[in-house]
């Protein structure tokens, strides 16, 4: 790992710095939103003062200069997913909207009925209710891969359960609730040899890990960039051009269009083909910035950053009496644990009281509880701007919520 100067990194956050409760604020919750760094708050200070104006239909300056920052922020993020040109990038509200469009628009097109949807079972309700609507709508069969007792995938079963009648493999790179990180080239290759098109939920990887979508080699990735230091409510979903020339628009309105009469349309190729509408170009500078920023550190760095605070995590939680801790060894920046002694949402009432922002509940992920028994958990989830003293400060209040609950 590079050395980086991750105190220094830290005073790059200023919400950091404030107090909870009385106690320093200890934000341990990055696996559902990120901190954003002075360089992304001042983008978009710099955007909303000086370039303000909506894109691609003005002659004016400042229409000129906020769709250079717009289209320059698209040019970032190609280059961000290793992706072959920035027309295979649309900007999205995030993961969610991402893999919506492609159920609605590839979906519709390609899906019929008696085909199989293969997902699995750890994944986020982003990520399953799409196709469940697909599926119901075309007549199409859900199939799902297990996940084995250690919290991985069981690959065992992907043979007869990944065969030619699958239409798409969609599924997860890292989990969101148990944070096992999937064989995501595995899995594509393993598709691409029965014809399926594979989709990737890249929201808990694209901000924590190098990743290059033609070495996966997927067809679909879709993150958020609230995840990755960027502002809530944007996103982008990737896809190979040949795929997204053939897709059919989701949303009509203005900038997707070639020409209109009153009786149909002609629209543009992509990406804006599927980009209806004033876009969220604030959110999209914003996550421009996040990108060099994120870029400036190093995603291997974060990443290795992110493994040993969460080896950390799990061996303070191992030794605290009635805790077990869900998922494989080797993992993505995040700890879920049942706590024996607590339910997950009294568990984190007592952590925020003393200045700990944890995750607790099903995490979305409502099936995957089901199967694990459990009415939910409590999340740990760290990013680089976090440090070792903070996960030794987290075990020391779940020692004390360990004491208050055992009275």
């Amino acid at each position: 790992m590079t050395s980086i100067d991750w105190a220094k990194v830290r005073s790059d956050f200023p919400i950091l710095a404030q107090q909870v409760n009385g106690r320093p604020l200890l934000y341990l919750d990055n696996a559902a939103s990120s901190q954003k760094p002075r360089a992304v708050i001042d983008a978009l200070v710099k955007y909303y003062e000086h370039d303000n104006a909506n894109v691609h239909r003005g002659l004016h300056e400042l229409s000129s200069r906020a769709t250079d920052a717009f289209e320059g922020a698209r040019t970032k993020v190609a280059r961000y997913l290793g992706a072959e040109s920035a027309e295979e990038i649309i900007f999205t509200r995030g993961t969610t909207e991402g893999i919506n469009l492609v159920a609605n628009t590839w979906g519709v097109a390609n899906v019929k009925a008696g085909d199989v949807i293969l997902l699995t079972e750890m994944e986020h309700h982003s990520n399953l209710v799409p196709w469940q609507l697909l599926a119901e709508k075309v007549g199409a069969r859900l199939r799902f891969i297990p996940v084995a007792d250690d919290g991985s995938l069981a690959l065992d079963r992907l043979g007869e359960l990944l065969t030619p009648e699958v239409k798409l493999f969609a599924f997860v790179q890292v989990s969101n609730s148990l944070g096992t990180i999937n064989p995501a080239a595995e899995l594509c290759r393993a598709a691409r040899a029965v014809g399926a098109v594979t989709l990737v939920d890249g929201a808990q990887s694209a901000g924590h890990m190098p990743v290059n979508v033609r070495e996966l080699g997927c067809d679909f990735y879709a993150f958020s960039g609230h995840k990755i230091c960027a502002p809530t409510g944007i996103g982008a979903l990737w896809g190979r051009r040949e795929l997204l020339e053939k897709m059919p628009p989701w949303h009509g309105g203005g900038e997707m269009i070639v020409s209109v009469t009153y009786e149909r349309a002609t629209y543009k190729q992509p990406p804006h083909k599927f980009e209806a509408g004033t876009p969220n170009i604030a959110g999209a500078v914003g996550l421009g910035a996040a990108i060099d920023y994120l870029e400036a550190i190093g995603r291997q760095n974060i990443f290795d950053h992110g493994a040993e605070l969460t080896e950390r995590a799990v061996k303070h939680l191992g030794e605290i009496p009635g805790i077990r801790v869900l998922g494989p060894m080797h993992r993505g920046a995040l700890a879920a644990f049942h706590a024996e002694w607590a339910h997950p949402h009294d568990l984190t009432t007592f952590a925020n009281e003393h200045g700990l922002a944890l995750r607790g509940g099903h995490h979305c992920t409502q099936p995957l509880m089901r199967k694990l028994k459990l009415p939910g958990t409590t999340r740990a989830s760290f990013y680089f701007y976090n440090t070792a003293d903070e996960v030794d400060r987290m075990a020391a209040i779940l020692r004390d919520a360990r004491k208050f609950f055992d009275r």
